[in-house]
């Protein structure tokens, strides 16, 4: 079962995520085999504002686990994690993406009233990572996460139809994980 993960940062976090990276980090190792993406989000001026982490469980309660056991998490550096069930349309990693290594980089939620229909996602060589957020037994389509390259943070939120969404968040995202 595949799930997106999204920690976002309470405000004031970031010296805490920086003393604590080397914890996440090792965290993260653990389930290095089952990643599909991950990486930070943060603010124009590189504020960390959050992680994404999308993954390949065996359940919903290992998911729970993997979000709430995080060492950041248990430090108190998120102030709330989204966690939803997901279905990988592209069916790759972001590590099997050919983009452009100086490419800016987003994340794009867009949440959509409950609903059974499927939902038209993007389809382009910009996207690294797209699929519908669930309910947790996957049959309620609550919204869309998208990450992809675009030119600015007006053209990443186009990436998903503005009249299909209720909600739209656009956040500035980073390749993740240990420095090569």
């Amino acid at each position: 079962m595949e799930f997106f993960c999204y920690h976002r940062d309470r405000p004031g976090s970031t010296p805490l995520r920086t003393e604590m990276v080397e914890e996440h980090w090792s965290y993260m190792d653990r389930f290095a085999a089952t990643m599909i993406a991950r990486g930070p989000t943060f603010t124009s001026d590189e504020t960390l504002t959050g992680s994404v982490h999308i993954l390949d469980l065996p359940d919903a309660s290992a998911a729970r686990a993997f979000a709430f056991e995080e060492p950041g998490y248990q430090a108190g550096a998120y102030r709330d994690v989204l966690l939803r069930r997901w279905h990988n349309e592209l069916g790759r990693t972001m590590w099997d993406f050919d983009g452009r290594p100086d490419a800016d980089r987003y994340l794009v939620l867009g949440f959509t009233e409950p609903t059974t229909d499927p939902i038209e996602l993007p389809r382009g060589d910009e996207l690294i990572a797209a699929g519908p957020l669930l309910s947790d037994d996957a049959t309620v389509v609550l919204g869309a996460a998208v990450l992809l390259e675009a030119a600015s943070e007006h053209a990443a939120r186009q990436a998903l139809s503005p009249g299909r969404y209720v909600w739209v968040e656009v956040h500035r995202w980073e390749f993740g994980g240990r420095p090569a």
